[in-house]
């Protein structure tokens, strides 16, 4: 903040400079098995956006793409390579997929993706075990069974993850109005979702 007697920023927010974007196994063959999964897309989609607009570093992965086929082709164009293919259910099997942020000192990630209780879950627990601020963006994670998805949402805030959503996460990156990137993540904000 600039503005004059302002209060220090909270480090419990998240932050363009402190965060990095991980999209989770988001694939083909698996979204239309997903409870809401055009919604999960959706949303991914605008994160992957603001994430864009504000500069955060995205990261992705994909479990066992042979199988369940690629990242959608809506959110893989906006991916900035191709993600990483994984056996391990947690991303954080990917050799090297941490290195650029580990290497830009950035400890808070932003997690989406799918299934909440298995490959979100997984990654979430080894990211927070590896000392990692950890936020779900819990709009725009899934699973097949209702069931899972909220067990998945308790059990990652009862060990340490921030839960949170796309239109929060958004405008914790901006941080300030008044600026173009606000008036372009205040669009995203708006868009009418499926």
């Amino acid at each position: 903040m600039t503005e004059q007697n302002a209060l220090p920023r909270s480090p419990d927010l998240m932050s363009r400079d402190d965060t990095a974007l991980l999209v989770v196994d988001i694939q083909e063959r698996l979204m239309p098995a997903i409870a809401d999964g055009p919604r999960v897309i959706w949303n991914a989609r605008r994160l992957l956006d603001a994430a864009e607009i504000l500069g955060l570093p995205v990261l992705a992965s994909e479990q066992y793409p042979k199988g369940l086929g690629p990242t959608v082709a809506e959110l893989a164009e906006r991916l900035p390579a191709t993600p990483p293919s994984k056996l391990s259910f947690s991303a954080g099997g990917c050799p090297g997929l941490f290195d650029e942020i580990q290497q830009r000192d950035i400890h808070k990630i932003l997690v989406c993706g799918v299934e909440a209780h298995v490959c979100v879950q997984q990654t979430v627990l080894d990211l927070l075990a590896d000392g990692r601020r950890v936020y779900v963006a819990v709009d725009a994670v899934g699973s097949r069974i209702e069931v899972d998805y909220r067990t998945a949402l308790a059990r990652m805030d009862s060990a340490g993850a921030t839960l949170t959503t796309v239109e929060a996460a958004m405008f914790e990156w901006c941080e300030a109005a008044g600026t173009a990137e606000f008036k372009q993540i205040s669009r995203l904000a708006v868009e009418k979702g499926p």
